[in-house]
């Protein structure tokens, strides 16, 4: 054990003496390694497929759950999504190149600020091999170091994806120790990583509220700490039925592992008999189970019950994060009723309202205090990639420093710059 924590420290030394290296290098520079990660994705698809299989068999074999390996899996279409992702990245601006609310003051210094890489971050995550290919692009973009920690039931995807982005950093010219990642599933160096403040400058937990709760607990930097996605939809008086169905179906079954499927739909009282029943059978046709509260049991009624996976909602339905085909439905009265039930509920991670009324469209952005607030459209476009940053970090609930998919400026701080001439205080 103090061998593999030395080493720990070692890589934490190593990251910190790359990470100073990799902020003076070349936006060009740092594109064509990005540009060879995506490529090598495609070109060594089948060493990548062929380590996640041994990761998929050793979890039937150890019991993991549906959702757990629905996170796992790794197809040709998932690394041809990485791979557009990283390209993505590359084609972005580099945010250490910005210099922004510069001004002359009345002594004549020209003061402003420069954005600047945050240094070292720590990233502990879990089931989803993506985040390896997604975090280091970004962190190679916007000038970090970072150390990962996949969980056991990846292991294998993640070496094999680790190892392309280190051979394809040291092809382009780019310090390979800014990425580095920790190949021993040795559950006792998580608190050791939290521990390496002289090292990691930003801690980033990826994975289920137990995780999160620990790294909020131990870390000795400031950690991440957000982003269990308690989702909800709210379907207003005025909705547009067809447009809310549809919303509200592929919110729960494109993904529904994934923390930005919605948990709960929150439908007016006066537009829930022409909904309910039409989105109980489109979610029954997509094998989702439906708790719902006695109003949305009544006006669904016995004959649209029996013909739709329905269940009686209980207490424990309301604020939780199903990661499973499963969500709960509510009658509210009013828009303050939603936003109520939102407010108490929530997690501050992706809340929808779909409606044809302006003023109720905006009280529920100007209102609903969460990262990613979402009007006529699915809580899933909570994701980086879909809102323009490439791919995210993390999706942060928390209110500072960043919210929200944390893409290459939120990986970011800045300093400020002062020029003089002479002046004197």
């Amino acid at each position: 054990m103090q061998t593999a924590i030395e080493n720990l420290n070692a890589m934490g030394a190593s990251a910190r003496h790359s990470g100073r290296l990799l902020a003076r290098v070349p936006s060009a520079v740092k594109d064509a390694a990005l540009l060879r990660i995506a490529d090598s994705l495609a070109s060594r698809r089948d060493e990548v497929l062929s380590a996640n299989e041994k990761d998929i068999a050793n979890g039937k074999r150890d019991g993991l759950s549906a959702a757990v390996l629905g996170r796992l899996v790794l197809d040709a279409k998932k690394l041809e999504a990485m791979a557009r992702d990283v390209r993505s990245v590359a084609a972005l601006p580099d945010p250490t190149a910005e210099t922004f609310d510069s001004r002359v003051l009345s002594n004549g210094l020209k003061v402003a600020k420069r954005r600047v890489p945050l240094g070292v971050l720590g990233v502990i995550y879990e089931s989803r091999p993506n985040v390896t290919i997604d975090i280091s692009a970004l962190c190679l973009k916007s000038g970090n170091a970072v150390i990962l920690r996949g969980g056991k039931e990846a292991i294998h995807s993640n070496t094999a994806l680790a190892r392309i982005v280190k051979e394809s950093m040291t092809a382009s010219g780019v310090p390979a120790d800014a990425v580095q990642f920790i190949e021993s599933t040795d559950r006792a160096l998580v608190g050791h990583l939290l521990e390496m403040s002289e090292y990691i400058d930003l801690i980033i937990p990826r994975g289920g509220a137990d995780l999160v709760r620990r790294v909020a607990a131990e870390a000795k930097m400031p950690a991440i700490t957000g982003g269990v996605g308690v989702c909800h939809i709210y379907v207003d008086r005025v909705a547009d039925i067809e447009k809310a169905v549809r919303i509200a179906f592929t919110a729960k079954t494109s993904a529904p592992y994934a923390c930005n499927a919605v948990d709960t739909l929150l439908v007016h009282a006066a537009i829930a008999p022409a909904f309910l029943p039409k989105i109980a059978a489109e979610m029954s046709r997509g094998g989702v189970t439906l708790h719902c509260d006695r109003r949305a049991l009544t006006v669904l009624g016995a004959s649209a019950a029996r013909n739709a996976k329905v269940a009686p909602a209980t207490d424990a339905d309301w604020g939780q994060e199903f990661l499973a085909l499963t969500a709960s439905v509510k009658i509210v009265d009013s828009i303050d009723e939603a936003i109520a039930h939102i407010d108490k509920f929530g997690s501050g991670h992706t809340e929808a309202i779909v409606t044809e009324d302006y003023t109720s469209a905006n009280r529920f952005l100007d209102e609903v205090d969460s990262g990613v607030v979402v009007v006529n459209a699915s809580t899933r476009f909570n994701d980086g990639a879909q809102l323009g940053l490439g791919a995210e970090v993390a999706i942060s609930t928390n209110k500072m420093h960043a919210r929200g998919p944390m893409g290459l400026k939120e990986l970011t701080s800045y300093k400020w710059t002062v020029l003089g001439s002479g002046q004197s205080r």
